[in-house]
């Protein structure tokens, strides 16, 4: 056999080689080593996120209520230790809007659009709990604060929705009791698939902020 044809062998040879032990001949942006926001990585903790904060940790705005303070359990007596609490978050309509956006996307499911307790979940079996009776209108911003923060019964938490959006949601609660002498709209803030400023981005409280928009071609002044 020539050279020339150990060589052709060697090169069909080659893809089957490099397949079989799982290597890459050629690589792109598209594949390449990246950690995705949450994923988990750690062997020993599978349920533990990379970027998880850490347990007990205080945002650097500081909490109306720490975990060392007051524990995330789901108990009355504990939900009822945060009654006191004080909503420093005024009533104004960015706060109703912000609200709205996430009582629709965490709560509206169980507790209806309205707050009526007839949320799609109630369906298959969900308590429908009504957030307009007279009890829960009697309830102070802190409990409700509180109920997010640690759940309880069927409730679970809602700490997903960060301390400063959360003050939000009490206020849009509130407007769905008709505590605030104003009727607040109700309902999903656009059809399924419309992003933007329709379903949450960054937050008060998070470390990123949306990239700036350039229009293709734009000169981008830079400074010396």
């Amino acid at each position: 056999m020539s050279a020339r044809l150990r060589w052709l062998g060697l090169a069909a040879l080659a893809p089957v080689v490099l397949s079989a032990t799982g290597c890459e001949w050629f690589t792109d942006f598209k594949r390449q080593p990246s950690l995705m926001t949450w994923e988990v990585v750690s062997a020993k903790d599978s349920t533990r996120p990379s970027r998880g904060s850490p347990q007990y940790s205080v945002p650097i705005t500081g909490t109306a209520m720490a975990g060392f303070q007051v524990s995330y359990a789901a108990l009355p007596v504990t939900i009822d230790s945060m009654s006191g609490i004080p909503n420093p978050t005024p009533v104004s309509e960015a706060s109703l809007i912000n609200g709205r956006k996430y009582f629709q996307i965490n709560c509206a499911v169980c507790h209806g659009e309205k707050g009526m307790g007839n949320g799609p979940a109630t369906q298959f079996g969900m308590p429908g709990i009504n957030l307009t009776t007279d009890i829960t209108k009697a309830r102070t911003d802190g409990y409700i604060f509180g109920m997010i923060r640690n759940g309880r019964g069927m409730m679970p938490p809602y700490n997903r929705i960060e301390e400063a959006e959360r003050w939000d949601v009490v206020n849009y609660v509130r407007g769905l009791q008709g505590k605030l002498g104003t009727t607040v709209p109700t309902g999903a803030l656009a059809p399924p698939g419309v992003t933007g400023d329709k379903v949450p981005g960054f937050t008060k409280t998070a470390p990123t902020r949306p990239a700036p928009f350039m229009k293709p071609g734009a000169a981008v002044e830079t400074k010396q």
